[in-house]
């Protein structure tokens, strides 16, 4: 038995018969080859898996791709505009809010989230919105700094 989803994913259309099983973080990885969003613990425990649906950041490894049926959603791949990256992208990169990057999608989805709803964040308020999403290279101190540097910037 499979069921019939529409979705928009970064501005495009798609249309896939699913399995009533098959979870969000795989069909964007597996029927849409969007691999920005990665699998961690798939207990929801992690936050590798955050997109954002309907702008609201979501773990699509605890949401079925049939729930989303209707949705707009946006992976990582989807942030940046033009062949210019996402103001969140941009202050990663610069200061050093990735290392080994595994996390990276997620904690930066989030913060678009985050961002979207309360522009002007101070430290206990970013830390409270990634708490969700866990990095086990950083020490957060600078995924901090970029969220905040985001945010100054007008990342929203």
């Amino acid at each position: 038995m499979s069921y019939h989803v529409q979705l928009e994913v970064n501005g495009r259309r798609h249309e896939r018969e699913v399995e009533p099983r098959m979870l969000l973080v795989h069909f964007l990885r597996e029927e849409l080859g969007l691999t920005g969003t990665n699998v961690g613990c798939e207990t929801s425990l992690c936050g590798a898996c955050t997109v954002l649906v309907d702008g609201a950041a979501v773990k699509s490894c605890t949401q079925l791709a049939v729930q989303a049926d209707g949705a707009s959603i946006t992976t990582i791949e989807g942030l940046a505009t033009n062949g210019e990256l996402h103001a969140l992208q941009q202050a990663f990169w610069d200061l050093h809010g990735l290392q080994c990057g595994y996390c990276t999608p997620g904690m930066i989805l989030a913060a678009a989230d985050l961002l979207e709803r309360n522009p002007d964040p101070d430290d206990g308020e970013i830390r409270e919105a990634l708490k969700g999403n866990v990095c086990r290279c950083t020490g957060y101190h600078n995924i901090v700094r970029a969220v905040r540097r985001a945010a100054e910037g007008g990342a929203a």
